[in-house]
């Protein structure tokens, strides 16, 4: 992957939050390509960094990004909803500062063979880790209609969802990405009308379906293959076990910096700041939600939706357990 193909989303604003003391023991728990890494890195010198991430094509990518940081970085494939236990291997009591960017990198969307993007033909996969078995084909080949809308308007937050899976059913078997992106495109194109006329719907090309849900800024099957990417990798699940440990994984006057991409997943990280605040575990250090400034924009389009979260690990003994959220 080219250096300048990857660009880290509010780097700048992410390190700020972290406030890297130059000892100190830092965990990036997405490491991905290895952008944010490479800016914690750059501010150690006897201090260290624990890079992790659930795509092993990630981590490869990662350590010949950071070879020149090598003596300070400790790199692995693992999932970030299992760190107590990590920190337990490496033999230690916590960390100072825990990086959590939930953005599906350039690196994923670009590999075709993936099949996380429908800019181009591959095959329904979707999978962060290779090794496990549920695949987007499963779910779209092999789920009920109506488990399927459900998924597609929880995780997807698509008010259509009924009619995208109806389609999805009546099309099986679906072959790849690009027939699914076509299928929800045709199905969503026609507005109400459309809708009491299967026929004239069915005749509709997809681009022009496509195009006229661009002008809105969304293409139409992005909010179906962000539902079936988070269900396939259960990211909602493993995004609430981190935050529910993460206290525990913090030293006192530890920080945890979130970015996330979508209301989901920015629900989840508010919920439980505020959770752990009140419970007087926490610190909110971002009343208001971050965003990237215009230049940002300008420079990156892809950090539109972004959002930054940030609190601190108050002194004091963590909880032993973390239960669920209210």
């Amino acid at each position: 992957m080219p250096e300048a193909m990857h660009i880290p989303v509010l780097a700048a604003e992410a390190i700020e939050w972290l406030r890297i003391r130059p000892e100190g023991v830092y965990l990036d728990a997405t490491v991905g390509a290895g952008g944010h890494a490479q800016a914690i890195l750059e501010r150690l010198t006897t201090g260290r960094l624990i890079a992790i991430d659930r795509d092993p094509v990630a981590v490869s990518a990662a350590r010949e990004a950071l070879r020149p940081y090598a003596s300070r970085l400790t790199l692995a494939q693992q999932d970030f909803a299992e760190l107590p236990s990590l920190l337990g291997r490496l033999g230690l009591p916590g960390v100072d500062g825990i990086l959590v960017d939930l953005g599906i990198s350039q690196m994923q969307l670009d590999a075709a063979e993936r099949g996380f993007s429908f800019q181009a033909e591959g095959p329904l996969d979707m999978r962060m880790d290779p090794s496990q078995r549920l695949t987007a084909a499963e779910i779209v080949n092999r789920y009920g209609e109506r488990e399927l809308a459900d998924l597609i308007y929880q995780f997807g937050e698509e008010r259509r969802s009924k009619r995208i899976a109806r389609a999805i059913v009546r099309a099986r078997p679906v072959q790849n990405t690009r027939q699914l992106a076509e299928l929800i495109a045709a199905c969503l194109g026609g507005g109400r009308e459309a809708s009491r006329h299967p026929a004239r719907r069915e005749k509709r090309a997809s681009w022009e379906a496509a195009a006229r849900t661009m002008k809105r800024g969304i293409h139409p099957a992005t909010r179906t293959f962000q539902a079936l990417r988070i269900a396939v990798n259960q990211e909602l699940e493993r995004l609430e076990q981190l935050l529910r440990d993460a206290p525990v994984c913090l030293l006192p006057g530890g920080r945890i910096v979130c970015i996330s991409f979508h209301s989901l997943e920015d629900r989840l990280v508010k919920r439980y700041f505020r959770r752990w605040q009140r419970e007087g575990v926490l610190r909110i250090l971002t009343p208001r939600v971050v965003r990237p400034s215009p230049e940002e924009l300008r420079r990156n389009r892809r950090s539109r939706s972004a959002r930054l979260r940030a609190a601190e690990r108050l002194p004091g003994s963590p909880p032993r357990s973390a239960a669920a959220a209210d």
